[in-house]
């Protein structure tokens, strides 16, 4: 399956089109589809972000979805969030599920792309991003943009799902990505999840096969991130990084 884009136009039009019509039982399925791991790992990216900026107070969340992501922030941290997503569908349950959790004074969405955000400078004091960087053009570029709009000093912290390197875990996760995704997609969300749970596995491959987890590290230090840090999650199925925006050169 081709999963790479030769314009950001295509890579939007596709992430739409994938997720369009699913919002409602995205938090449920991300779970069955990250094998129930979903929320500890977002947990570990924020815990990340926390430690190398305690004192966050003005967040971004990018690829926010259905805004698990920002509500599981206001429950860690006295911050305040704005999450950013390409779907309007997505962002439609979002806001319905943040009306739920009386979170509307401390978490504002908004549509947006990640590879130009409508965000000033150094607007925010920490970002995360989750299950983002399959779905851009360049991923490079769209990381010096996510940077930009962090303040030095400031921390940034990503979830994404990885290729596990041992022999055996990586044979299990072949098997459950080319079987038991598709499976369990169509059980818990009908056809449409099917799909997901197709495009799935070799998206993640082929992701990892033009740009291994070393080069996303270099990536990060080339758009200003420093003291990159890294943590395979669940046997390598999952990866999450965290790093410090650096500081002015006048500063030190």
């Amino acid at each position: 399956m081709r999963t790479h884009w030769d314009t950001d136009a295509q890579a939007n039009e596709f992430t739409q089109g994938l997720f369009d019509g699913l919002p409602k039982k995205y938090d449920l399925l991300a779970e069955v589809l990250s094998f129930g791991q979903n929320r500890r790992w977002r947990h570990a990216m924020i815990d990340a972000a926390l430690r190398v900026e305690p004192g966050a107070r003005r967040v971004l969340d990018v690829a926010t979805g259905t805004a698990g992501v920002a509500l599981a922030w206001i429950r860690k941290a006295p911050v305040d969030v704005v999450g950013v997503d390409l779907t309007e569908e997505m962002l439609r349950e979002g806001r319905r599920r943040v009306g739920l959790h009386g979170a509307e004074a401390r978490i504002r969405l908004v549509a947006g792309r990640a590879e130009r955000l409508p965000f000033p400078d150094e607007s925010f004091d920490a970002l995360t991003f989750t299950y983002l960087l399959r779905y851009v053009t360049d991923p490079a570029a769209t990381l010096r943009e996510l940077a930009r709009v962090v303040r030095p000093g400031g921390a940034v912290a990503s979830l994404e799902f990885a290729v596990p390197g041992h022999p055996v875990w990586h044979a299990a996760w072949r098997a459950y990505t080319g079987t038991g995704l598709p499976a369990a997609g169509y059980l818990t969300g009908g056809r449409e999840w099917a799909q997901v749970g197709r495009f799935l596995g070799p998206s993640i491959s082929e992701h990892y096969q033009r740009h291994p987890a070393d080069e996303t590290v270099a990536q990060w230090r080339e758009a200003g991130i420093e003291h990159v840090g890294t943590r395979a999650m669940s046997l390598g199925g999952g990866l999450v990084m965290w790093g410090r925006k650096r500081g002015r050169a006048a500063d030190g």
